[in-house]
Parts: structure tokens; C-alpha cells; sequence
């Protein structure tokens, strides 16, 4: 147990579902969008998965850092900027494959969220694919408050920007995308609830 723990750290179990059906490779260019200090990427970089990270933490960044010096056969400090989602440096579709784990659901108001949709749809190549998990009302309607700007207060007494199913197809459509898995959510303990959401990109 301890070696799968060392192997793939404390990677989102729907991701580690992507790598399991193939979709993400060592041919492709991966980032992860809102990284943290890096949980989703450590078996991609220790095995030579050519990943880049960003996140709005510089904390978190040097995390990465240094955990990419430590563990990954190539790597260069640059692939790890302190950025935010919604202003990436990056060249418009630059990357095959997107991680966007627990990010989106920080949005301010609704043009804020759709700023960091399109910003991240902008540096995704033709025919790659999006990865979001993002906090949602989906079966939790009548638990969450409103607060105003499409922001709750959820039963954890969290706060967040919450999308449903509907706002969710509207938006793949919107985008020209094509949903690659069916939009799944998980409610935990009636506390909140997190909906994974995997679109992909028209050539």
C-alpha cells in the first residue's frame, strides 16, 4: 500500500481514471491548471510525463518545484510558474491534455469563471481534453444559500461558485466541445458536492 502511495501521492481518483483508459501519454504536453503543491502530478512527473503547473500560490509553486527536482528525469524551473488561471503566459493552444482539480469553483462571480474557462479553452489544442472537477448544486438544490454572483454558502460553511448539469452542457455547447465522459458528481456526507466534468476540444 505504501508503494502505490509513493507511486501516485494523493491523485484525484478521477484522473487516476484517465490514466487508466490511456488519455493521458508521454507524448503529450500536460498542465495543470491550479496545481497546488502538486498532488496530481507526481506520478506523471516522476515518470517522465512532460507536465507544466501553474498556480496564483508562489508557496505552492516552490512545492512543486521542489518536488520535480527531486523526482522527475527532466525538468526545468519553468514548467512551474506562479500564475493565475484566468491570465496564463502560455501560447494559445499549447497543451494536449488539462488538469483543472478543485480551481473553478474559486471564481468570484460568473464572469470570472468564464474568464478561467475560456482562458484555459484558449491554451488547449485542437482535439486535446479538459479534466475539471468543480464544486456544484447537483442534488444539493434546496441545501445551499445563495450569497449572490452565483456563489453559495454550502453546508460545510464553504463558500463557492457553484454550476449545475445544465449550466455545465450549456457550456460545452457554447464551446464547440464534446463531453468525454458523462458529467459525474459525488455528493460527500450532504456537506457538498463535486462534479467532474471532461470535455474535449473540436479540431
Amino acid at each position: 500500500m505504501e508503494d502505490l502511495k509513493e507511486q501516485f501521492g494523493d491523485i484525484d481518483i478521477y484522473l487516476f481514471d484517465q490514466l487508466l483508459k490511456g488519455r493521458i501519454t508521454k507524448e503529450m504536453r500536460i498542465l495543470d491548471a491550479g496545481c497546488g503543491s502538486g498532488r496530481n502530478v507526481t506520478y506523471m512527473l516522476r515518470s517522465g510525463y512532460k507536465v507544466y503547473a501553474i498556480d496564483r500560490s508562489e508557496a505552492a509553486v516552490q512545492q512543486v518545484q521542489r518536488v520535480a527536482a527531486a523526482i522527475a528525469p527532466v525538468w526545468s524551473k519553468e514548467q512551474a510558474r506562479v500564475e493565475a488561471v484566468e491570465q496564463m503566459s502560455f501560447a494559445d493552444e499549447s497543451f494536449d491534455f488539462i488538469i483543472s482539480s478543485a480551481v473553478l469553483h474559486f471564481a468570484e462571480h460568473e464572469a470570472h469563471f468564464d474568464q478561467m474557462v475560456q482562458e484555459l479553452w484558449r491554451v488547449l489544442k485542437p482535439g486535446g481534453r479538459l479534466f475539471a472537477r468543480l464544486a456544484s448544486s447537483t442534488g444539493m438544490e434546496s441545501l445551499v444559500q445563495p450569497l449572490g454572483n452565483e456563489r453559495y454558502l454550502l453546508p460545510d460553511g464553504s463558500s463557492r461558485f457553484l454550476v449545475d448539469d445544465e449550466r455545465l452542457l450549456a457550456l460545452t455547447a457554447r464551446l464547440q466541445g464534446q463531453l468525454f465522459e458523462p458529467l459525474k458528481t459525488v455528493i460527500v456526507s450532504g456537506k457538498r458536492c463535486m462534479t467532474t466534468w471532461c470535455i474535449q476540444k473540436g479540431n
